[in-house]
């Protein structure tokens, strides 16, 4: 799962675009009860959701005919021009080049090799999300991806991963954790998405899990709030319980309730 030591090559920020930044508060707050802290003008309205005062992801409007709303998920660099270059060398692309945000640490938004976006960024005096792998945070990143071999190699490439393979009735679940690191490190997986019928319409994507204590109890919130139930409740012994969601703009996301110890 997720840890706030924030190590290069783990998740270390996730926010929101979505073209009405107002409309989705009242979805985020029945769900997970975050309150918006906005940033101001200094930072073009970009801010932040947070949960008993820390922050847990940030947000920002992003208009619809500049990009669809979505979760982006960060990954930590020591250094984000040098991962830019290493992004282009393997395949993907930059979508916006590196740049400062004031002293808090510079950042880059990029397409993996099969398109698939998402963002790097190198700490300045902000270290992170200050809440990780605790109810109403997130827990989990999960890439679906057109071609599961060429999207290991990319990332191995751009940061090192290291891989591990969990075999389940049906089939196996492939994981990822920090170059370094071990299984005990693991912070996301790669699925198919072809075994994903419900995601191949809108497209791969990187989707952020959030932790949830009562997940029946959150999925009753989803439609009242104006969402949309996309997976319902799925139970993995060993694991937890899972489902997949969309806020009333569109943007994709899950939730997880971790099975309790001793599986009660």
């Amino acid at each position: 799962m997720l840890s706030t030591r924030y190590v290069a090559g783990a998740p270390t920020w996730v926010d929101l675009g979505t073209p009405d930044l107002d409309g989705v508060h009242d979805f985020y707050r029945a769900l997970f009860g975050w309150e918006f802290h906005s940033g101001g003008a200094e930072f073009g309205g970009y801010g932040t959701y947070q949960a008993d005062g820390k922050t847990v992801a940030g947000a920002m409007t992003v208009p619809a005919d500049q990009a669809p709303p979505a979760w982006t998920i960060y990954f930590k660099t020591t250094d984000a021009d040098a991962t830019v270059k290493a992004v282009q060398q393997a395949g993907g692309s930059m979508v916006y080049e590196p740049m400062d945000v004031g002293d808090l640490g510079r950042m880059a938004v990029l397409d993996d090799a099969q398109g698939v976006g998402f963002a790097v960024w190198q700490p300045g005096t902000n270290k992170g999300l200050d809440l990780v792998d605790a109810p109403n945070s997130m827990c989990w990143s999960e890439l679906y991806t057109p071609d599961m071999k060429a999207a290991l190699e990319f990332y191995g490439s751009v940061f090192g991963w290291g891989t591990t393979t969990q075999a389940f009735d049906g089939g196996s679940y492939t994981m990822v954790h920090p170059a370094g690191g071990t299984e005990n490190d693991m912070f996301g997986g790669l699925w198919p998405l072809s075994d994903a019928p419900e995601e191949v319409e809108a497209g791969p994507y990187w989707t952020p899990y959030f932790q949830v204590a009562d997940i029946d109890a959150v999925l009753a919130e989803v439609e009242p709030a104006g969402g949309t139930v996309r997976v319902g409740r799925m139970d993995l012994a060993g694991v937890g319980s899972f489902a997949k969601l969309a806020d009333p703009a569109g943007a994709r996301f899950a939730l997880m309730q971790p099975e309790a110890p001793g599986g009660a």
